[in-house]
């Protein structure tokens, strides 16, 4: 899926996380704020690059805001914002997007 225009979805609540996506030409950049970066920081990264690998997303530019949230939210707002970015709006296909998730 190719990334349009910048998207955002997500709040800066307790327990949710903000995703901004932007177009890029080349690869994918990830920046992740969080409070807990030290303790999370590479489960929160590797939740983001899977949901984009599942999406089928190769380029883009990817602001992670993080307040707390869960795995299945992390999931949720990135693909919410990869959609919206891509300009998808109906038939979202929510239960069908491939995630490279062990835990599943």
């Amino acid at each position: 899926m190719k990334i349009e225009v910048a998207a955002m979805a997500g709040t800066l609540e307790s327990s949710d996380v903000q995703i901004t996506i932007e177009p890029a030409e080349q690869g994918l950049s990830l920046s992740i704020s969080s409070s807990v970066l030290g303790q999370y920081g590479r489960q929160i990264k590797r939740v983001v690059l899977d949901t984009l690998e599942g999406l089928g997303v190769r380029h883009g530019r990817v602001t992670v805001v993080d307040k707390g949230a869960l795995d299945c939210t992390i999931r949720a707002r990135v693909t919410c914002a990869v959609y919206r970015s891509a300009g998808i709006t109906h038939s979202i296909p929510w239960g069908e997007v491939p995630v490279n998730d062990p835990s599943r």
